[in-house]
């Protein structure tokens, strides 16, 4: 299948393809409708020719017939020989006539020995029918021509000769004379071969059996049909069943034609044949001057189509090569702005994506760096704690989040205490990543200082504030702290939800729920402790951000906390880092090819012996 891989290689094959079809199309059907047009006009043209042509031969037996004629209207009158004889004079002496015989037959005898004897009396000058010859003339009552013979070589004319032949009958209807007038064939035939009609063609004058009398083809067979020509012998039987037609030979259009017209004066018709390209000469030369004239159409659209487009591919090269270059990460100066048409606007709307594209990689390289700094942020690893089994990961739905995780070690409060927090800023990307970086720090610094943990949320939120006051963000916090001296958990919920707990002995599973609301929204807002005490060796404490059972999937289902609780129940007896992983993958499997759009933070934590 043909592929054009260039725009001048499709401009010309759908620009091209369709004139070429169109030129095509309408030079198929003028053909057509040329062709029948030809024909029929070949047929009228042909008719009337050979018309023509017959119509000189019957004048010319026309003027010997009416001789004739006056002499059978002298039938059955009381008519002088004299006026019978001058009729036979003016006979023998009309153009083309050789010879007049007039033959009187006894009444005593059958037909055929008065002809006979006749024949024998003509020889011996008895009745020859030369003015004062013979015994003079005999009465008869009607005649008629008989017979007109074919041509026959006449050795004493030395050439071919047509009989007419008149019987004379009397009142009982008896033939008792003929009267035979013979004309020189050449005569009658005289510059019809050579005539319009057959000019630049094949031409015969043939009688009722397709016999050949005159042929202007030398090579001619002697009866038409006889050399195996499908038309010829379809013309020869459409000369039984009418006095003229044409005819077409087999293909389109067809090999060969054919015409002719039976002559009203004598036995004879003239046939001619003509090949079709002839016929279709004319359409057959402009249909050459047609083909060379499309060619040439369509070569100057293809040269046309060539110099306009030269210029825009050349510009589209240089935007595609400039393309990629900046793919490569290699940006160069503007592109030149030649034209002020499509292709002109397309190199201006370039240089414009390419500025705005330079500032997108900057701000792209700006986010990695910022992503990189927010991950340094969060804990590289787990802390190692006696006691304790925590893990933690935070998924960002952007390059930077709002989600906060962190382990804080309180050194100054003794071995074997260690705060967990987990924090989820309003909205996501950079501004929560700032406000989250903020809260990191506040909390940070106020951890190395002494007082209670609802203490030291208090003053966070305070210091928070400050930034807040004109913005509306706020972040929600869980601070949970661990004593493992103690076996003793204490936690502040700062409007986030609470930790879920599963205990594997009772099966169960608790909250751990306190009073708060989220930092940033009031300043004077005191925040309050909970605590619980004794702890059972293999409890999960999971604390997550809502990013978790707020997702999503392609049906528009939640996650939910039912599910989450269900994975970690399943996966109790597995490490604090597991059972995060087990979460995780869940989660994934839940949401497939949906978007992650808010930020995912969890944190394991599972006490040991």
């Amino acid at each position: 299948m043909l592929k054009p891989k260039s725009l001048q290689q499709r401009l010309a094959l759908f620009l091209l393809l369709p004139v070429a079809l169109l030129l095509f199309g309408v030079g198929a059907l003028g053909f057509v409708y040329a062709s029948k047009n030809l024909f029929a006009l070949w047929r009228e043209v042909t008719i009337l020719k050979l018309q023509r042509a017959a119509h000189n031969v019957d004048m010319r037996m026309v003027r010997i017939k009416e001789r004739l004629q006056a002499f059978h209207d002298t039938a059955g009158e009381e008519a002088s020989p004299v006026v019978q004889e001058w009729i036979l004079d003016q006979l023998r002496s009309q153009e083309g006539v050789a010879r007049s015989n007039l033959i009187w037959v006894d009444g005593g005898l059958n037909q055929e020995n008065r002809l006979h004897q006749g024949r024998e009396k003509q020889s011996e000058g008895l009745a020859i029918g030369g003015k004062g010859h013979g015994r003079g003339m005999m009465r008869f009552k009607r005649a008629k021509i008989s017979e007109i013979t074919s041509p026959q070589y006449d050795s004493m004319k030395e050439h071919q000769t047509v009989s007419l032949v008149s019987d004379l009958i009397d009142g009982n209807g008896q033939i008792v004379g003929k009267l035979e007038v013979v004309v020189r064939f050449d005569y009658l035939v005289q510059d019809i071969m050579s005539g319009i009609a057959f000019k630049d063609r094949k031409g015969y004058l043939v009688d009722r059996s397709g016999n050949v009398l005159i042929c202007n083809d030398p090579k001619s067979p002697k009866r038409l049909g006889d050399d195996n020509n499908p038309l010829a012998k379809e013309t020869l039987e459409a000369m039984e069943r009418r006095p003229f037609g044409t005819l077409f030979g087999k293909g389109h259009p067809p090999d060969q034609v054919s015409g002719f017209y039976r002559l009203m004066e004598a036995p004879w018709t003239l046939v001619v044949f003509s090949p079709g390209k002839e016929v279709l000469a004319p359409i057959i030369r402009f249909r050459i001057h047609y083909i060379a004239t499309g060619l040439s159409i369509l070569l100057l659209v293809l040269l046309l189509i060539r110099m306009v487009m030269g210029r825009t591919v050349s510009s589209i090269k240089q935007v595609s090569t400039a393309a990629e270059k900046i793919a490569q990460g290699r940006y160069g100066p503007p592109l030149p702005v030649k034209t002020e048409d499509e292709v002109g606007q397309l190199t201006r709307s370039f240089n414009s994506m390419v500025l705005q594209l330079e500032e997108g990689v900057r701000l792209k390289e700006a986010l990695d760096l910022a992503m990189e700094i927010q991950q340094s942020f969060l804990p590289q690893k787990s802390p190692d704690v006696n006691g304790l089994d925590i893990a933690g990961t935070a998924i960002y739905c952007d390059e930077t989040g709002g989600d906060y995780y962190d382990f804080l070690h309180l050194f100054e409060l003794g071995d074997g205490r260690i705060a967990v927090a987990v924090g989820d800023v309003v909205g996501h990307g950079i501004g929560a990543a700032l406000l989250m970086t903020t809260v990191r720090a506040f909390l940070r610094g106020r951890v190395t200082h002494s007082g209670s943990a609802a203490e030291m949320i208090t003053d966070v939120n305070r210091l928070m504030c400050i930034d807040t006051e004109h913005t509306g963000d706020f972040m929600t916090l869980f601070f949970l702290l661990l004593d493992t001296n103690e076996r003793e958990i204490q936690w502040v919920r700062a409007g986030h939800d609470p930790a879920i707990v599963y205990d594997p002995v009772s099966g169960s599973f608790e909250e751990l729920k306190g009073s708060g609301m989220a930092l940033g929204v009031d300043d004077n807002a005191q925040f309050q402790d909970n605590s619980s005490a004794g702890w059972s060796c293999g409890q999960v404490v999971v604390i997550g951000t809502d990013g978790i059972w707020e997702t999503v999937n392609p049906q528009g289902e939640m996650y939910g906390k039912d599910r989450l609780r269900e994975v970690i129940k399943s996966n109790s007896q597995l490490s604090a880092e597991q059972i995060m992983q087990a979460i995780i993958s869940d989660l994934t499997e839940f949401r497939q090819n949906a978007p992650q759009n808010d930020d995912v933070t969890l944190v394991v934590v599972k006490t040991q012996t």
